[in-house]
């Protein structure tokens, strides 16, 4: 048992400086953890072209354990505790100019770690989560004001994940919106760990909004509607209830993939009806970043 306990120990010492490079990234719990996943089965090394997700090496509460024995980490960001902050009336012309890009988040904390590491700043694109909504009127309308705007939704490759993008999509009206991922073909792409944490029935509902944005029966992963553009094995994990998070994505590369997709999506006068369909679901390029 004490083996294991080292082993563990080692193994989250080396995940806490992987998760932070290059340049002293921040990190939230949940993705610490998912390093430590990849340094004690790092299968993820092998070639993309045989696609699959891993089995959580170590149980959640154990890596608990373990970080609470190991002591502060350097870059770990605290759990988020409110709503994400909104650009306050300090700024008064701010809400007159148009907004071409805003970014909501499934998770919080993923949210949360966007924005420790400035990406709202480097991409011009402010960062929000799910239970942000609805945001401040302002915001939908200095995002109509620039007239192609786009809402961008970064989601855990479930069925609660799709759930988020209808209620984004509910709130956005008229909007453009583009869901990102994670998709299951991405997770399997780039072998990412499933989430170790089994899910609740609560956990498994789809819920369209948390704020009552929508009334009616919730509906649970078997009932999920397949989105458009998904391939039939990556709607039969999501009906099973299979759950890939966002936080298992290594920190430098979500950064990296967020920012080029919403920096270089675009609207193109003439699409497909099967880009169309790729669009809706998330089409993003997890594996080339």
């Amino acid at each position: 048992m004490a083996g294991r306990v080292s082993t563990l120990d080692r193994a989250l010492a080396s995940a806490a400086v992987r998760a932070g490079a290059p340049g002293r990234i921040r990190f939230t719990r949940r993705q610490l953890y998912y390093e430590v996943c990849r340094g004690l089965l790092p299968l993820h090394r092998l070639p993309r072209r045989l696609r699959f997700t891993l089995p959580a090496p170590v149980g959640y509460d154990r890596f608990v354990a373990a970080l609470d024995r190991h002591g502060p980490v350097p870059g770990l960001l605290d759990d988020p505790a409110g709503r994400t902050a909104v650009p306050g009336d300090d700024v008064p012309d701010l809400y007159d100019y148009g907004l071409p890009r805003l970014l909501v988040c499934q998770d919080a904390a993923i949210a949360g770690m966007l924005l420790a590491n400035e990406l709202h700043m480097e991409s011009a694109c402010p960062v929000f989560a799910e239970r942000d909504l609805p945001l401040d009127p302002r915001l939908t309308d200095a995002l109509r004001r620039a007239g192609d705007a786009a809402v961008f939704v970064l989601h855990d490759a479930s069925a609660a994940g799709y759930a988020t993008v209808d209620a984004v999509r509910e709130w956005a009206g008229e909007l453009r919106v583009h869901p990102l991922g994670l998709r299951p073909v991405h997770a399997a792409a780039l072998h990412l760990t499933t989430s170790s944490q089994k899910l609740t029935t609560s956990s498994q509902k789809l819920t369209t909004s948390s704020r009552n944005l929508t009334t009616g029966p919730r509906a649970t992963a078997a009932d999920l509607d397949a989105p458009a553009g998904l391939e039939p094995w990556e709607v039969r994990r999501l009906r099973a209830g299979h759950t890939v998070e966002v936080a298992a994505v290594n920190p430098a590369r979500l950064l990296r993939t967020v920012h080029r997709l919403v920096r270089g999506q675009s609207r193109t006068r003439r699409r497909s009806a099967r880009l169309r369909q790729l669009q809706a679901a998330g089409f993003m390029t997890w594996p080339a970043a």
